[in-house]
């Protein structure tokens, strides 16, 4: 399947798009993303997170007693995003999607080595069919399949726009 993006002019002064591929790579490569989530009085809640970008999709994992989880139990939406922090140079994106749990052996045993590819020692998960770290702390694994994706580079400044 070809993404082909769409430059925003209102919002840019580049003149070109840039191209899926430079967009995905910035989503493999990150090593922190910023997942939004929304409580249930409506207010956003932003947390850092490790995971992964796979398949065109972004994967995280969460315990059962942390914020997000409790989110997503009322509301899917989400957004995550990555970059740099600098005005004039780099690639920031953004996801905004859909997150729904993954279960099952080999899906969680692939996403598992995709972590463990990614981050060596500091995150490696066993799994059985539910989660990550089931004698541990129960770490629950989710999918962000996206809906729209937005890169914004810096230099020259350009919005470029992906859909689904």
């Amino acid at each position: 399947m070809t993404i082909t993006g769409k430059l925003d002019q209102r919002f840019s002064e580049a003149t070109e798009a840039t191209s899926w591929e430079a967009a995905a790579a910035a989503l493999t490569a990150a090593g922190l993303y910023w997942l939004t989530t929304v409580r249930a009085d409506g207010r956003p809640h932003v947390t850092p997170l490790v995971g992964v970008w796979i398949d065109d999709t972004f994967v995280f994992c969460t315990g059962s007693t942390e914020q997000k989880f409790r989110n997503l139990q009322h509301g899917a939406a989400v957004a995550v995003t990555t970059g740099t922090n600098t005005w004039n140079a780099g690639l920031d994106v953004v996801v905004e999607g859909t997150a729904a749990r993954v279960t099952g052996g080999a899906r969680l045993r692939a996403l598992a080595d995709a972590y463990r590819a990614k981050y060596g020692d500091d995150w490696d998960f066993d799994c059985d069919d539910e989660v990550f770290d089931p004698q541990g702390e129960a770490a629950i694994v989710y999918r962000v399949t996206p809906a729209k994706v937005l890169a914004f580079a810096k230099s020259p400044h350009g919005q470029t726009g992906f859909r689904f």
